[in-house]
């Protein structure tokens, strides 16, 4: 504890120590990340202290975060990056392009914000490989929007690097970055060394009846039992305040010891106060425009509140807000003049609007501008949060009343963007006192069905979304179509259980008010066009224009429209048992969400990966996504009804398991109103049981699973589970109406994979030589298509019929097939279905359960099967969103598992 006040310590022992083996641990080379938590003046920043003289001769960087600052984007992350900035060249491109126009220092399109991350990762990853490396973050609550989440997103990402992370935090309500990071809680020091620390501090005897007085006030609080005594201790105790909240004790203790100080010296303390960078020069500046001599620091430099160096830091956070807090309108008004006038246009254009804006009461067109201007570069550098803060402010400050609801739309349109459902509402009424035409109030409509329907899936936003629709239709044609759009994807999403608007409703409504594309159709408008013709004249008759959609975006190359629209035009491939453009699509989601970074896109676009990896009958691939998306979900804090799970559980067939999972997630989907999310977790309940053997509880699945013909895929798909449970369960009549829908939709398709499983399922309605011409083709179309776990039940069912037709050699044959398949694709209960069907037809048959005995963890099997295919480190960091270092750390365990030496003997092994 060299360097440190013992008193400043004193009873935290037990954090010292932790704080200790933190050091110990990042010694040996292994990561550490952890939030400390405790009231204002607990002891959080004098441990931050303590860390760092513990670790002198190590790397350490710092943060101070500033309650003023929350609106500028990226502040806290420059601070800590600043240091390192020369090695940015080291990053991948992307992510060096991204953290570049996040800082500023180049020009660029909006950088994603995980892209950042990964940026910041790689940086610190980097510095850290040299030499342990100490991040530093106090004050955490009042870091920027951006910078809270990137520096979350890190901490729950590093490793394997001699790395550490530690956050000063007060309690927080609402959204916590930090929920989850391993804690450290500061309570109130105990009676024995409250009173210790008090006597430590005290400049000369104290009264006891003052000494009982602070400690009953001070609560065991370290910094209100340094503070409070201060100046009292010849009084009687008389004149202390009565008791209330510590914090604002202890700033009333803070505000005693400045007023005792020069005027000048006052005046200086409270621009710094303003100024939350801690910048001197600036400090300099606006301090000669008020007229105050450089002399003027020395006595609050002297007391102890004020250090000057490279930054100026005040003794405590606590202090830097009373002062602010306590200033006021007019004076803080003449501050933020001062240094916005003192702040340079060209290198902070930011930063002096943000002065401006506090030192401006009434409106003023020339600060809005500028305003407006900081919103626009903040949006350019993924500030949408600082963006939505600056246009509220050039909002307000707008003279001309359509201006100022043009301004405010912007503003609320931001807010919503940024997570901010309630400021957004705030803002649309702004809007909406102001002068708007026909559009924007149509516009402030959208955006309220929006809110709406994001804050609370409101049962009234799909039917206000659509009524705006209509509305946009004379007025921007473009904009209609897109909220068209929307409110079918919203329709499609609720299925079933959507309450009032279904989805054939929005269809028809769309189709009767849109007029004609007349310029060359773009990708999105032939999407709209192709699901409002599924939703009202039908199936068969969509098929046309939903391949033609599918075939545009197959086409489409800006990522945007990649992202936006690959969902609903891969569902509609899906349902038209069309396999390679399914596959194409899917794919091509997943590598563009992961190229930009775009984590808000990826858990859906993984979720489609596994479906497609199920039926494709790559499980073990399709298991191994399910672990990036629960880290895709931690680092997002998001959640969802887990389709992918549901089915590739479905297919394992291991019943103990699977059951359980899919009611959870089928729950999930009904808690979320997503009926088609219901619709997916019954049929995925419905192939279980047909694996099983279950047949009964199969149909009363399937039937539920159909029972909407409306929903996309899941019906269509469900159709084939109902035939099959049906004639299994001796409900002929059942399994010919269920036939007979499929036929229609399959015919329609007309795709290898279509008309497989119509012959298939047709099959087993038919009796003897139809029957075994229809199983026969089944197995020859599904051979050509991408749907292994089609053409594996379909040499079962072929199999199951020769046996019942008592041809046992030719029923082998097949069922050995169907074994053989499920077996090395890990569907475990068809396997075991087709094993009993082996036994009945006399052969012995030895269990497999297709998987080799796995040594490696999920995580370290996407790593080395990445790793084989030649990705490089970097590469494969980007891809699974860790460090370089911590792949390197994974591969050195898959090779020491694997008993090999190298990535390059990565082919042999695996």
């Amino acid at each position: 504890m060299s360097g440190d006040d013992p008193a400043r310590l004193r009873g935290r022992r037990r954090e010292c120590d932790a704080l200790g083996h933190l050091v110990s641990q990042v010694e040996a080379g292994h990561s550490a990340v952890l939030v400390l938590r405790g009231d204002a003046g607990i002891g959080k920043s004098a441990l931050l202290d303590h860390l760092a003289a513990r670790v002198v001769g190590h790397r350490v960087a710092r943060v101070a975060a500033a309650e003023s600052e929350m609106e500028l984007p990226f502040a806290g992350l420059h601070q800590l990056c600043a240091p390192f900035l020369g090695r940015i060249g080291s990053l991948p491109p992307p992510q060096r392009e991204a953290l570049a126009t996040a800082f500023g220092l180049s020009t660029g399109p909006p950088p994603d914000r995980f892209l950042v991350g990964l940026a910041v990762l790689g940086l610190l990853t980097e510095v850290a490989a040299e030499q342990p490396l100490f991040c530093l973050v106090d004050n955490a609550q009042w870091l920027d929007r951006v910078s809270a989440p990137t520096l979350a997103f890190v901490a729950r990402r590093i490793y394997a690097e001699p790395l550490a992370l530690i956050f000063a935090s007060r309690e927080q309500r609402g959204r916590d970055e930090w929920a989850g990071l391993p804690e450290l809680r500061l309570d109130g020091l105990d009676d024995t060394d409250a009173r210790a620390l008090l006597d430590a501090s005290a400049d000369g005897p104290m009264d006891e009846r003052i000494r009982d007085r602070v400690l009953a006030e001070a609560r065991g609080n370290p910094l209100a039992l340094l503070e409070l005594p201060r100046g009292r201790i010849e009084t009687d105790g008389l004149d202390l305040p009565d008791p209330g909240p510590v914090t604002s004790r202890i700033e009333g203790s803070y505000l005693t010891r400045v007023r005792s100080l020069p005027a000048a010296t006052q005046r200086l303390l409270l621009l710094a106060a303003a100024e939350p960078v801690g910048d001197a020069a600036l400090l300099r500046r606006a301090a000669e425009r008020l007229d105050i001599d450089s002399d003027a620091a020395r006595p609050a430099v002297t007391a102890g509140l004020l250090d000057i160096g490279a930054l100026v830091r005040f003794r405590h956070p606590l202090l830097r807000s009373a002062i602010y807090r306590s200033a006021g309108l007019t004076e803080l008004r003449e501050t933020h003049r001062v240094l916005a006038e003192a702040t340079d246009p060209d290198l902070d254009p930011n930063r002096r609007a943000w002065h401006l804006a506090r030192a401006t009461v009434r409106p003023d067109e020339a600060v809005a501008a500028e305003l407006e201007s900081s919103a626009g570069r903040a949006l350019t550098r993924g500030g949408t949060a600082a963006a939505a803060a600056f246009l509220a402010h050039a909002a307000v400050l707008t003279p001309d009343p359509r201006r100022k609801a043009t301004r405010a739309l912007a503003a609320a349109q931001a807010k919503l963007r940024a997570g901010a459902p309630v400021a957004a509402r705030d803002l649309l009424a702004l809007a909406g006192s102001g002068v708007l035409d026909a559009l924007g109030r149509a516009r402030v409509d959208l955006l309220q069905a929006r809110i709406a329907f994001a804050s609370s899936r409101d049962k009234e936003a799909l039917p206000r979304m659509l009524a705006t629709a209509r509305r946009l239709v004379p007025l921007d044609a473009g904009l209609a179509r897109e909220t068209f759009l929307d409110a079918l994807s919203a329709a499609i999403s609720a299925g079933r259980l959507a309450s009032g608007t279904h989805v054939r409703e929005v269809a028809a409504t769309a189709r009767k008010t849109l007029p004609p594309v007349t310029r060359p159709p773009r990708t999105a408008d032939l999407l709209l066009d192709a699901l409002a013709l599924r939703f009202t004249v039908g199936y068969r008759e969509a098929v046309a224009a939903s391949r033609e959609a599918v075939r545009a975006l197959r086409r489409e190359t800006d990522p945007e429209e990649i992202l936006r629209l690959s969902w609903p035009a891969s569902a509609l491939a899906a349902e038209m048992w069309d396999d390679e453009s399914w596959t194409e699509l899917v794919t091509r989601q997943v590598r563009t969400a992961r190229a930009v970074g775009a984590l808000a896109e990826l858990p859906l676009a993984l979720n489609s990966r596994v479906v497609l990896h199920t039926c494709a009958g790559e499980l073990d691939a399709a298991g191994l996504l399910l672990a990036e998306i629960a880290r895709v979900q931690e680092a997002t804090g998001t959640s969802f009804a887990p389709y992918g799970t549901m089915t590739l559980a479905a297919w394992q067939g291991r019943e103990r398991e699977a059951a359980p999972l899919i009611e959870a997630g089928t729950e999930e989907a009904v808690h979320r109103g997503e009926g088609l999310g219901v619709a997916i977790g019954l049929r995925a309940a419905a192939v279980l049981n047909n694996g099983l053997g279950r047949y009964e509880e199969a149909f009363d699945a399937a039937r539920l699973a159909t029972a909407h013909q409306q929903e996309l895929i899941a019906a269509n798909w469900g159709l084939v589970e109902l035939v099959e449970a049906a004639a299994r369960s001796g409900r002929r009549d059942a399994a010919e109406a269920a036939l007979d829908r499929l036929t229609r939709a399959t015919d329609a398709a007309a795709t290898n994979w279509a008309l497989g499983v119509q012959a298939r399922s047709r099959a087993l309605l038919g009796r003897g030589h139809a029957a075994e011409e229809l199983y026969r083709e089944a197995i020859e179309r599904l051979g050509r298509t991408r749907t292994a776990v089609e053409l594996a039940r379909a040499h079962l069912l072929y199999g199951e019929w020769l046996r019942r037709e008592s041809r046992r050699v030719d029923a082998r044959k097949h069922l050995r097939e169907a074994h053989a398949l499920f077996s090395r694709l890990g569907a475990g209960a068809f396997a075991e279905r087709a094993v009993r069907e082996l036994r009945a037809t006399g052969e012995t048959v030895t269990r497999r359960d297709g998987v080799a005995a796995q040594t490696l963890t999920a995580q370290e099997t996407q790593i080395a099967l990445l790793a084989r295919d030649g990705l490089t480190n970097s590469e494969i960091g980007a891809q699974l969103f860790l460090s370089p270092h911590t792949v390197e750390w994974h591969l050195r365990k898959v090779y020491a598992k694997l008993g090999i030496p190298s990535r390059r003997h990565l082919h042999t092994a695996l």
